[in-house]
């Protein structure tokens, strides 16, 4: 069942939404060679609970960690290790969550360890660059394929053939961490429920340097690219209300990053 909010209801999903952007840059900030992913899972939980949250990925399903940590080939779903480091030259996929007041929220960046090559750059930029194009969409009277659409049109536009993930997508988000739609980050517009206010989803790409074929490890948990080519992900948790686009997990709720496609976001 698709769950809609209140205008009350989105409100107090923002409050959650920003506990969890707040979190994200608290672990970026602590990226660094030789820091371990269980350390940065340990700053996220510090800072998910001093704002009078709860992480919403410990304890989901049994993963051990508040932070999914998926490095270089491994796409999603990475479970956090105190004795894993990283490396000058790693992507991290940093993908995590909260839960204030009953209301989830669900955010993710990839982020390279020191400075970043090439290739790894641009597939950083194009994937979140198509996470915005999919928020961009999130407009009410569209249809939910309209944002699969754009993600899709942004990163076949590219001159390299970039790999989108099958199966594995964005969805809906509110008393639970997973809703329905489940959102595909591939697909033809005007097609699947309409867009109204009062429905929040997590839109989140995850984009392959070669073949987006998966492999899930013997973990039970993390989802690696088969011919271990690097991949990338992005998230933002956006509500669609009456005045266009509310991300609330970015800070200036999407202001900056939906202005390059002519949408005005509620801050």
């Amino acid at each position: 069942m698709i769950q809609i909010k209140t205008a009350h209801e989105i409100e107090l999903m923002r409050a959650s939404g920003l506990v969890t952007a707040g979190a994200i840059a608290a672990v970026k900030a602590a990226v660094r060679p030789g820091v371990s992913t269980g350390e940065l899972d340990a700053v996220a939980e510090d800072h998910i609970r001093s704002k009078g949250a709860i992480p919403n990925f410990l304890g989901y399903h049994g993963f051990t960690g508040t932070i999914c940590a998926s490095i270089n080939h491994e796409i999603v779903h990475g479970i956090p290790d105190p004795d894993r480091r990283l490396a000058e030259g790693d992507n991290i996929s940093i993908d995590c969550g909260a839960i204030l007041q009953g209301w989830h929220s669900d955010s993710a960046v990839t982020v390279t360890v020191g400075e970043s090559s090439a290739q790894d750059a641009a597939l950083l930029e194009v994937t979140e660059r198509s996470m915005w194009a999919g928020l961009a969409k999130a407009i009410a009277g569209g249809r939910l394929t309209d944002i699969s659409a754009a993600v899709e049109q942004t990163i076949t536009a590219e001159s390299h053939p970039y790999g989108i993930v099958d199966h594995y997508g964005g969805h809906g988000i509110g008393t639970e961490m997973h809703q329905d739609p489940h959102v595909l980050n591939y697909g033809r517009p005007g097609r699947g429920p309409k867009l109204v206010p009062g429905l929040a989803l997590a839109i989140e790409p995850m984009v392959t340097v070669g073949d987006p074929a998966t492999v899930e490890l013997e973990d039970g948990w993390t989802v690696v690219t088969k011919d271990g080519s690097r991949a990338a992900h992005f998230e933002h948790t956006v509500a669609i209300t009456p005045e266009g686009p509310w991300v609330l997990t970015a800070e200036d709720g999407g202001i900056a990053g939906l202005a390059p496609f002519g949408v005005t976001a509620r801050s």
